[in-house]
């Protein structure tokens, strides 16, 4: 029995794999592990079908047809590693930014991110910018933290428990854990989703929002408890720059922010003293309201009145939400009563002492036991960023954050509001044959650290960090393909992709995508997107379109590293990382993408990958690299064991590290001590600790930013200030969208077409037993969903005339699609939606020609156009969060009616299979198991 790390979502659970006579016999959870305590979901279970999958890929692979016919021929590794290494060498000696290197749902951001630096490209990204983006700049803007894996409610404490947007599919199993804790403690659960299914179900209440309005929904839950009374002002004191002092100037260059002093500190004015002194101060008594007159005769006032002028005017109170989100006025007012006295009057106090950034002891530990956890269903949408940034203030307003019973940050957060680290990749920043000066990724605070020049033109092939999109702070992986083939910014050399599916289910506007991939340029008959490689360890519908494939291991056969540098496992009370290691040897000519792309940083001679006498740094791939490389003096990829063993966070790199992780299960863990485990954002052990081990800089600030003045540094840019100004066709999208202090507002979709002829939402879930499309391809999985429908209300398909299996046409203003209909309870009767990710394309992932997935099953992702209808001046901004650029996958609108009976009961559109040159077959009957128990007679 071997333990490593599961892959078959998010989750990163503990596993303990069992084999026999060379196979993998079973997979059940490691009871050790901080993450699931030996819980495993039906994925994690499956996970044997996942690496004895037929789609798995066999050996490198070399197009020989035409783009998207599927045919190739197998060629050696060599063939196929010096042909990228010419490719790739011939672009970064010309011009680097001609590589758009961008990877999906992988666990190796942190070694991708530093090769396409040291390769010089500004072209590179994950999957974050179509999945959670918003959520996360939302979230570090705000408080230095975030939802998804970067925090999670106080499960043992929490007694008021709101949940938003929350699919069953991401983080499964804690979740579960801690939703079984709640119940056991008598904590009340509230769900905030269109759809009643998964976690949903089990909350004690749920609240069947219209698609979109959860801001609204939000801001009135604000109005009432600021109308009420019922907030922690001692806590906004404290820890927020409730206090702080904002210039009314209207028409001035320094509006909206900040009074500061000559050395940059933000004011206030102390009541005790009658004075303006630095906000951030130990002994201040802060006014909280009413204007201050400025030693230059102007105006200011506290940050705190402007959001009560906001906040408790009729826009957000219950009545206004009630229109747009359809949540009874009283629920709402009931829920906020609910919070404040669950906050207010049944307080958590732990007998635990701790130490505030000023030195003051505190003999408890004081909470708010008001918790909340926010998902996709928040981030899918063009006013995602704000909406979440409301969820927070909604927090921050109760004194919930760290504290017993709110919401916990899990090292190596909280991290510095905002981040200082800036994106990298202005003119003169990319060098032929030269590594980029700084990372891809960062955080702007002012138009100064856009990536465009002087004529406004975006630098990098996504626009991220242009007008289009400012705060684009995990890119926009979405608009690659399609401003690759329109050469918008400009045209590219090669695209080079990792474990993204983006000529499917990964994509918006498919039928549009598949076009973008194959078109030509009628001049010279070459693609518009001249070379494509691709990396995955499954046939995905992306491989046919790629013109060489680099096969990757299953993850049950490969080295993996969870890292504090990436994504790491941590719990609140413990730092935790983690790593995969080979259980099992792959029976094809696979090799880990990692070392692949190791191996090809050396060939390329790329810095930080070669020695000085030009061998490879790493020659022992991935796995030399997690115990070798040092992104800083003492830091690495794991942070676990360094030095002699002794040393966590820094320390030198111990040969026997791997060892050291494998003997512990595949994670280290790092326990806080109970007077650092909360109120981390103020808690002076725990940030002096943070920054001895390289999580933070120890000045960094870690003030919560009720107010974002980097938002109102655009928005005075927009209205004409400043030395980098907007071009015209952007001026208002800035002004508008760009509030420091969060707002709602209609998704765009439903303002740009016409909502009489798409009256209905649509949106995806992701089921439990299945992640993306990993999971629908797995044979025990498939059993459980190998087909799905359209989900809609009873009362709604009463209304249209559809009972259940009535075939239907879904439209929208960019396409149609066929489908079968399942009515249901449990759903807004506006909207309708479906599982993601089943519908399949025939000749893909191993699966027959007949299968359910690629005859019955569908995606609306057809439906969802990338660009957004042309506005004045024919200009099309993509489908997206303006702040972020997060895909608006869930903004989408239709029309639904009954279909015509049809001779073939299909779904629709339908496209040509994928041809079979290379025999990989499609198995009628797919059982595994069957030897092991032969054996036994």
């Amino acid at each position: 029995m071997e333990k490593t790390t599961c892959y078959m979502c998010a989750c990163r659970c503990g596993i303990n794999v069992y084999l026999k006579d060379g196979k993998v016999r079973y997979i059940d959870g490691n009871r050790d592990h901080p993450v699931n305590k030996g819980v495993l979901c039906g994925k994690g279970s499956a996970g044997i079908m996942q690496h004895y999958s037929p789609a798995r890929l066999k050996a490198p692979l070399k197009r020989v047809g035409p783009r998207g016919s599927g045919e190739f021929k197998e060629i050696s590794w060599e063939e196929a590693l010096q042909t990228a290494t010419d490719w790739l060498g011939k672009v970064r000696a010309e011009d680097p930014k001609k590589l758009a290197f961008f990877t999906g749902r992988d666990q190796s951001q942190s070694l991708t991110g530093w090769w396409a630096i040291k390769y010089g490209t500004p072209n590179y990204a994950a999957h974050g910018g179509f999945c959670s983006v918003n959520m996360a700049a939302a979230g570090l803007y705000t408080f230095g933290g975030s939802f998804w894996e970067f925090g999670e409610p106080d499960w043992d404490h929490a007694k008021f428990f709101m949940l938003f947007g929350v699919a069953e599919d991401h983080s499964s199993n804690p979740i579960k854990i801690g939703l079984g804790k709640l119940k056991a403690n008598g904590a009340k659960i509230v769900s905030v989703n269109p759809v009643r299914t998964g976690y949903n179900a089990v909350a004690d209440e749920w609240v069947g929002i219209r698609p979109g309005t959860d801001g609204a929904f939000v801001g009135a839950l604000i109005h009432e408890l600021l109308r009420t009374q019922r907030i922690d002002i001692d806590y906004l004191v404290r820890y927020t720059n409730a206090p702080w002092l904002v210039i009314e100037a209207p028409g001035a260059a320094d509006h909206g922010m900040f009074v500061r002093d000559e050395k940059g500190n933000a004011l206030a004015f102390d009541k005790r003293s009658g004075a303006l002194v630095p906000a951030e101060g130990p002994d201040v008594v802060p006014q909280l309201s009413g204007p201050v007159k400025l030693p230059d005769g102007r105006t200011a006032i506290p940050v705190f009145q402007k959001m009560a002028e906001r906040y408790l005017g009729e826009e957000y109170s219950p009545e206004r939400a009630e229109k747009e989100c359809g949540v009874p006025a009283a629920t709402i007012r009931r829920y906020a009563d609910e919070m404040a006295k669950v906050a207010f009057e049944q307080t958590i106090t732990l007998d635990v002492p701790w130490t505030d950034i000023h030195g003051r002891r505190h003999e408890k530990m004081v909470g708010r036991p008001v918790a909340m956890h926010a998902m996709r269903g928040i981030s899918a949408h063009s006013n995602g960023f704000q909406t979440c940034r409301l969820i927070h203030i909604l927090q921050i307003l109760l004194g919930s954050i760290d504290c017993p019973g709110g919401f916990r940050y899990k090292p190596p957060y909280p991290k510095e509001i905002a981040p200082r680290l800036k994106p990298t990749g202005k003119p003169g920043q990319v060098k032929a044959g030269e590594p980029l000066p700084g990372p891809h990724l960062g955080f702007p605070t002012s138009p100064a650290d856009l990536l465009i020049d002087a004529a406004h033109t975006p630098q990098r092939i996504d626009k991220a960090y242009s007008w289009d999109a400012p705060l684009a702070a995990h890119g926009l992986m979405h608009m690659v393909i399609t401003n690759a083939a329109l050469g918008d910014p400009y045209p590219i050399d090669t695209l080079f992709m990792y474990m993204a599916n983006m000529s499917w289910n990964s994509s918006m506007n498919i039928r549009d995508t598949l076009k973008y991939l194959t078109d030509k340029n009628p001049e010279t008959g070459e693609y518009k997107i001249p070379r494509i490689i691709y990396s995955d360890a499954y046939y995905s519908e992306m491989v046919p379109y790629a013109d060489l494939i680099l096969p990757d291991t299953t993850y049950l056969e490969r080295w993996d590293c969870i890292s504090m540098l990436d994504r790491p496992i941590s719990e609140p009370d413990a730092a935790c990382d983690a790593i995969r290691h080979p259980v099992i040897e792959p029976d094809r000519d696979v090799r880990g993408f990692q070392s692949v792309l190791l191996d090809l940083g050396a060939r390329l001679k790329l810095p930080g990958l070669v020695k000085e006498d030009g061998s490879p740094q790493f020659p022992g791939g991935y796995a030399d690299y997690l115990v070798n490389h040092e992104r800083a003096p003492g830091i690495g990829p794991l942070a676990g064991w360094r030095g002699n063993g002794d040393s966590f966070g820094k320390g030198a790199p111990n040969p026997d590290q791997l060892n050291r992780y494998i003997a512990n299960g595949g994670f280290h863990a790092h326990h806080l001590p109970p007077s650092q485990r909360y109120f981390k954002h103020a808690n002076k052990e725990y940030l002096d600790w943070a920054a001895s081990v390289g999580f933070r800089a120890a000045d960094a600030k870690m003030t919560f930013q009720l107010y974002c003045e980097p938002l109102q540094a655009f928005r005075l840019a927009a209205e004409g200030h400043g030395p980098v100004q907007p071009p015209e066709s952007h001026r208002e999208r800035i002004a508008k969208y760009f509030d420091p202090l969060p707002f709602w507002y209609q998704p765009f979709e439903g303002t740009m077409v016409d909502t009489d002829k798409f009256p209905m939402h649509a949106i995806t879930q992701r089921p439990m037993h299945m992640y993306h499309s990993w999971g629908s391809q797995n044979a025990w999985l498939r059993q459980i969903t190998g087909q799905n429908r359209l989900y809609m209300s009873r009362a709604r398909g009463k209304e249209l005339g559809i009972a259940d299996d009535d075939w239907v046409w879904i439209s929208s203003y960019l396409g149609r699609v066929r489908c079968q209909v399942r009515l249901m309870d449990g759903v807004n009767d506006q909207t309708a939606w479906t599982w993601n990710a089943i519908g399949k394309r025939k000749g893909a992932w191993g699966l027959s020609n007949d299968a359910p997935e690629a005859t019955r099953g569908f995606l609306l992702n057809h439906l969802i156009s990338e660009l957004l209808p042309a506005k004045g001046g024919g200009y099309r901004y993509s489908n997206s969060d303006p702040i972020t650029g997060q895909a608006a996958w869930y903004d989408l609108r239709v029309h639904i009616e009954k279909a015509s009976p049809e001779a073939i009961e299909q779904s629709e559109p339908r496209f040509e299979p994928f041809d079979d040159p290379i025999g990989r077959g499609h198995p009628d009957v797919i059982a595994y198991g069957a030897e092991f128990k032969r054996a036994r007679r």
